[in-house]
């Protein structure tokens, strides 16, 4: 994970910043406050969830009431989602199960 944020934190950042939606400083707060009250919520009910999620859905529900989302950058962002998932279950049980070889 640390890797994978020293190499792509800017790109991550760039896209959550500007290809999403374009926005003026009081939807950007708004977004982040939206953000931390969820992500508050989640954790003292003890709810796993990604700050990253939710803050590109706040995001993205700017851009849809300001009629700017940018959806070809939200759909590339879900279809990413949508394949990790499987793909880290299937990697973790292939590489648990090499462990167990050896």
């Amino acid at each position: 994970m640390a890797i994978g944020g020293v190499l792509n934190a800017r790109r991550v950042a760039e896209t959550m910043s500007r290809k999403i939606t374009a926005m003026n400083p009081g939807q950007g707060f708004t977004a982040n406050l939206v953000t931390s009250l969820l992500v508050i919520g989640a954790s003292l009910m003890a709810w796993p969830v990604s700050t990253t999620h939710v803050s590109v859905g706040a995001l993205f529900g700017i851009g849809v009431v300001n009629r700017a989302a940018r959806w070809r950058t939200v759909l590339t962002i879900l279809a990413a989602w949508f394949v990790t998932l499987p793909l880290a279950a299937l990697l973790g049980a292939t590489i648990y199960g090499l462990q167990r070889l050896f």
